[in-house]
């Protein structure tokens, strides 16, 4: 073996009686050295100094945009921020706190006429706010707008309950959870009714900190606020603080009305007048904008006011008078330009003769009639007596061959769809019967047929117990989805085969192929879609900011103070924001371009843990989708990673994220999502869940699955009799294609049906228990509804 090839060699050991020549293999000759080039020094070393003055740039380029931002932020001629104070239970005081921080900040001496206030102490203007503890809908719309949320602790409620984790009450806890998920600005927590004795204060103190720590987020400091020297220091600080604001909000133009006005026009409509300081970005009278609750709109111009509330006017506290308030400057007024203001198109206008065809050429025109005389010269046999009217209706043997299947005679049947081809529910080579073409036409509107139609009517026609009726069945559809998942059981007195009529089998759900374009509904022809979302986004975007550095007679700056003329508000519309004007902010935000349009958008949500009642799929909610508002009909789907189908879902149940698909005005993300169910005219709504936009895409299939279950009647080995599943042996026929599947782990086939009341043999692979269920899946596309009404207050 020592002499043999195959044995092992191994490196000899370096020595040191090595020879010269041995230890310079590895280095290059001074001859070869000469041949290889170097880079020169000096071009290495500007190379070198080229990239460090570009890191320095770089540098220097981001200090100067942190130092822009700080000083539109906190300087003189920003617009005042917004204090939203909010009381983590009902026995606080809001009000007191806020008439302490107003004397604070202005001269106790004169009174209040415009709600920002200008304190030339603190060289910082001001608007507080005092968030209505009950009111949901109130809170929210001050949350969005607020540079600083304060929340309230009273000392009290300690000492009052008894208990350690009693400052904050539930409305307080939903609140917060809300807050969460807009995405929360600069926070702070005021601790009020401390008493004066130092070793208690600071006992309650901690007490309070360690009980509202977990609730709040981590930044979120404590300040005592029971004096004036104690809100002196904390505004000390906040003067100096540089805001946290989310970034949802620093995408768009927005403003927080201060006054809301009506004038009428002519044409039944009237221009709706909104007068507050524009934010964040800056506004084109080209744009829209959305006010919030109401819809989109166009500009019939913008008016540049000047600022009744100026640091740099405004000495010793003196205010300004109502008269002056009332009757403002127009500093200048933009008016829109028809060639580039950005056109109100919501829905799509679709054609009625789109996809019919087209007019036939003569070619075609002449095939037909010769096809048409062989036909009417071909000799037919027909019996004794039959006129011409007749022989019109008797089919020829010839007209239907090649109809057979290879192996089952006639019968039709479903085609499971595999890897490629894509199959609309019969069988190749062959076409559905009359009556099963119109049981699908028919079933064609309706998206219904497999389940009770358990949705509510309206409650104006119904009394209180039929409500009441209405609400427990819903209630016992929904556990009954939790326990049985889209078990469905086939109807006895209607075929199988036209009740589902629009279903069919899946070989996989994760690889089987399903067109998105097949058979749409008619709603989609008054939708948009964008061939790359992406790319759109980002020119959308790029667009934006072109415009803000553009023309400066089309854009008003941000942080100025305007008077928005919305025109073609109806009057219905106007006086209901007039009314919710004094009660909580109204606020319009400017739209970005397609923003009006309608699309198919998907959102990831969750039910939100104190709402208990079911939601159904494709009931009327409400969507707080940023600053935007509008009713929506969803579908809810399972959130599938490695799949471009997802499974739909009756209900949106608790304790996991589903995804909500829903036609609705298309929005840019990041932006957050409040679902509000509305309880009728008497109750204000009820949060239903949170959660945020993820994608606006109308090729996302989602699909219904629906599972046929049958029993065993008699098991010899791999071969089982199954009844119950189907009625009659057509049925049986009908769906012989599609592959059947047990609880216990079992897969098979049917083989031929048994009888004539719908049994069936079943060739399963292994042995069939008798305590085992046969199931067959059943898939169908599923589309959000069409809402009624887009926005709640044109309902």
């Amino acid at each position: 073996m020592a002499g043999s090839s195959r044995s092992q060699v191994n490196k000899s050991h370096k020595t040191r009686f090595a020879s010269k020549s041995s230890r310079n293999l590895h280095k290059t000759s001074t001859k070869d050295k000469s041949k290889i080039s170097k880079p020169d020094r000096n071009v290495v070393k500007g190379a070198r100094a080229a990239r460090l003055q570009r890191n320095k740039m770089m540098r220097e380029q981001k200090r100067a945009t942190l130092l822009k931002e700080k000083r539109a932020s906190s300087g003189t001629t920003s617009a005042p921020r917004v204090i939203v104070l909010f009381g983590l239970s009902a026995s606080t005081n809001v009000s007191s706190l806020a008439g302490d921080l107003l004397a604070l900040l202005s001269n106790e001496n004169t009174g209040i006429h415009f709600p920002a206030v200008a304190s030339s102490e603190y060289r910082l203007r001001a608007t507080v706010l005092q968030a209505p503890h009950g009111d949901l809908m109130a809170c929210m719309e001050m949350a969005k707008m607020a540079d600083l949320i304060v929340f309230v602790a009273s000392a009290n409620c300690s000492s009052e309950r008894g208990c350690s984790n009693c400052y904050i009450d539930e409305f307080g806890s939903q609140c917060l959870s809300v807050f969460r998920s807009l995405g929360l600005p600069s926070t702070a927590v005021f601790l009020r009714d401390l008493p004066s004795d130092l070793k208690k204060r600071n006992d309650l103190k901690k007490a309070c900190v360690s009980s509202l720590s977990s609730e709040l987020p981590e930044d979120c400091k404590f300040y005592p606020a029971d004096t004036k020297d104690d809100l002196h220091k904390f505004m000390f600080l906040f003067k100096e603080q540089r805001p946290t604001i989310p970034h949802w909000r620093t995408q768009r133009p927005y403003l927080m009305a201060h006054t809301v006005d009506m004038v009428a026009d002519e044409s039944g409509k009237c221009t709706l007048l909104i007068t507050g300081y524009l934010r964040a970005r800056n506004l084109s009278v080209n744009q829209l904008v959305h006010v919030s609750g109401a819809g989109d709109f166009q500009l019939g111009k913008i008016e540049l006011l000047k600022d009744p509330c100026s640091l740099n006017t405004r000495k010793d506290g003196d205010f300004m008078d109502a008269d002056e308030v009332n009757d403002l400057q127009v500093i200048k007024t933009l008016l829109p330009d028809p060639m580039k203001q950005e056109p109100l198109l919501v829905e799509n206008i679709p054609d009625p003769l789109q996809g019919e065809q087209t007019w036939p050429t003569e070619a075609e025109m002449e095939e037909a009639d010769r096809l048409h005389k062989e036909k009417k010269h071909k000799k037919r046999s027909l019996p004794r007596g039959t006129s011409e009217y007749q022989a019109a209706w008797i089919v020829d043997e010839s007209d239907v061959s090649g109809t057979e299947s290879d192996d089952d005679g006639s019968e039709n049947g479903m085609v499971v769809d595999e890897g490629e081809h894509d199959v609309t529910g019969q069988s190749e080579g062959g076409k559905f019967d009359h009556e099963f073409d119109q049981a699908s036409l028919n079933l064609r509107d309706s998206d219904e047929e497999t389940e009770a139609d358990s949705m509510m009517m309206d409650n104006d026609n119904l009394t209180k117990e039929q409500i009441e009726e209405d609400i427990r069945k819903i209630k016992e559809a929904h556990a009954e989805d939790e326990e049985f998942p889209d078990e469905v059981d086939a109807p006895v007195d209607i075929p199988a085969r036209k009740r589902f009529a629009k279903y069919r089998g899946l070989k996989s759900f994760r690889t089987s192929s399903w067109d998105p374009k097949e058979s749409l509904p008619p709603e989609y022809a008054r939708i948009f879609a964008f061939d790359n979302f992406t790319r759109t986004h980002k020119h959308v975007l790029s667009k934006a900011r072109d415009m803000e550095q553009g023309n400066s007679d089309e854009c008003v700056l941000a942080n100025s103070y305007v008077a928005l003329h919305i025109s073609q508000v109806p009057v219905h519309i106007a006086s209901k924001l007039c009314a919710l004007g004094k009660t909580m902010p109204v606020i319009a935000c400017g739209l970005l371009q397609h923003e009006s349009k309608i699309s198919v958008l998907h959102f990831r949500l969750k039910k939100h843990e104190t709402y208990a009642d079911p939601i159904k799929a494709k009931e009327e909610l409400i969507f707080h989708v940023g600053f935007r508002q509008f009713i929506t009909r969803p579908t809810f789907a399972s959130d599938n990673f490695n799949s471009d189908k997802h499974k739909m879902e009756r209900f949106l149940h608790a304790g996991r994220f589903s995804i909500a698909s829903v036609y609705a005005p298309i929005s840019f993300p990041p932006l957050p999502l409040i679902v509000l169910k509305s309880r009728g005219d008497s109750l204000a709504p009820a949060l239903a869940a949170v959660g945020s936009l993820k994608s606006i895409d109308p090729d996302k299939i989602i699909l219904k699955k629906i599972i046929l279950t049958g029993y065993p009647q008699r098991v010899s080995k791999s071969k089982a009799a199954v009844r119950y599943m189907f009625h009659n042996p057509e049925d049986v026929k009908w769906f012989k294609p599609v592959e059947v599947w047990t609880k216990l782990g079992r897969r098979g086939r049917i083989k031929e049906p048994v009888g004539t009341h719908g049994a069936m043999k079943c060739l399963l692979n292994g042995v069939l228990q008798q305590n085992d269920t046969v199931c067959m899946s059943l898939f169908k596309r599923s589309y959000p509804k069409w809402p009624e009404h887009w926005f709640p207050m044109s309902a």
